[in-house]
């Protein structure tokens, strides 16, 4: 029955799409291609978005430095959600109405992603890699979802496996994010924890934005947690784990992909060392270790911004590098259903930024399901180990 469904569902969004592409293909002209972003600029986690849009605008400026793709220029419309659900509804409406807009790619934060991919889907337009592990992402398939980054779950599980299997611990919490981000990665160390015949002993939550831990912190700290994960993002990664050194509890920390970032270590100090993460990307901190590939990008950024890429610069220049491939592999007819055949023929190589090959199938749109574990150590992440499965 629930194949059914599925198939059903894939079928109605299939004519969704043949209706917009007979109506005209929004947001292509003979010589443009126009996507958006809806990004949080002035919120709490305005210091991932800032870099997000960075990193795609660079992409799509040196494309359009090499002609376009098929002849064709790309520009972008950028949304500012200040990572509010019911303003980023706001902006995706804006945008839909325009009638002018090919795609979304990279929006930022699962509550804003879960409040506007309906409308998004709704309309007939591509939604394409969402800076929003979450399983409604990709799933159930549909014809419109595509998504790169490892879901929570997935990745959220293989790693509490392996950090408890190499340290021994017996006492897992979770400090969580209250929405939609928080919860699903609850459920993917709940699996993890389940493979391993273990359940949390403790678990608080915390509303987005806040800025006060201390009541989380004593809470777990009276369950005598060994490992506390955190659903967090990079200041409230800081302040859990100021407040925990304040209070003068050295236990590990593991925070998700959302709290890998090279702001988390300069925020933080001294008071974050030790912090272990899951990397999507290594952060690309120049060096003599740096391929000149990499070195050449790296400096471009900062001659391009006047400051250094983070690990964010780097996912969402490489979100828009993937897009672009896909226009490529579309040609130069471009409409929605052709650009989704080429995504789910499309296979890309690891390239200069460290990241994993991504390969999305008729039925598979989820690139990649897996991540590292990294450390901060000295000031820096470092990568602990290879991909987890």
């Amino acid at each position: 029955m629930l194949g059914c469904t599925i198939r059903t569902a894939s079928l109605l969004s299939w004519a969704l799409i043949v209706t917009v592409a007979d109506a005209g293909v929004p947001g292509v002209t003979r010589d443009s291609i126009r996507i958006a972003t809806i990004q949080d600029l002035s919120g709490p986690i305005a210091i991932l978005g800032a870099p997000i849009r960075d990193g795609i605008v660079m992409r799509l400026d040196e494309e359009n430095a090499r002609g376009g793709v098929h002849g064709r220029r790309l520009t972008i419309a950028v949304e500012d959600s200040g990572y509010d659900p019911k303003k980023a509804v706001l902006a995706a409406r804006r945008l839909l109405a325009g009638d002018n807009v090919f795609a979304f790619v990279g929006n930022l934060g699962t509550p804003v992603v879960m409040a506007t991919m309906p409308l998004i889907v709704g309309a007939g337009r591509p939604h394409l890699f969402p800076f929003s592990p979450h399983q409604a992402t990709y799933q159930p398939l549909q014809p419109l979802k595509f998504q790169i980054f490892a879901p929570y779950r997935d990745y959220m599980d293989a790693a509490v496996r392996h950090m408890v299997r190499a340290n021994g611990y017996q006492r897992v919490c979770l400090l969580y994010q209250d929405d939609d981000y928080g919860l699903e990665v609850g459920r993917g160390v709940e699996s993890g924890l389940g493979r391993l015949d273990m359940t949390l002993v403790e678990r608080t939550g915390y509303k987005r934005g806040a800025t006060d831990f201390s009541s989380q912190i004593a809470r777990l700290r009276a369950a005598r947690c060994d490992l506390v994960v955190l659903a967090t993002v990079v200041r409230e990664t800081v302040a859990a784990m100021r407040e925990a050194r304040k209070v003068g509890w050295p236990v590990d920390m593991l925070v998700t992909a959302s709290g890998y970032s090279a702001q988390t270590h300069e925020l933080g100090g001294a008071e974050v060392e030790g912090l272990y993460g899951v990397s999507v990307l290594p952060h690309p901190y120049p060096g003599t270790d740096t391929s000149r590939r990499l070195g050449e990008w790296i400096e471009s950024y900062r001659t391009r911004y006047d400051a250094d890429p983070n690990v964010w610069s780097a996912m969402g220049y490489q979100v828009a590098d993937i897009f672009v491939q896909a226009l490529r592999a579309a040609g130069p007819g471009l409409d929605v259903a052709g650009f989704v055949a080429a995504m789910e023929g499309l296979e890309t190589s690891r390239d200069f930024l460290g990241g994993p090959g991504y390969r999305f199938s008729p039925d598979d749109h989820l690139g990649n399901r897996r991540g590292r574990l990294a450390r901060i150590v000295d000031g820096r992440w470092r990568l602990i180990t290879d991909y987890l499965d």
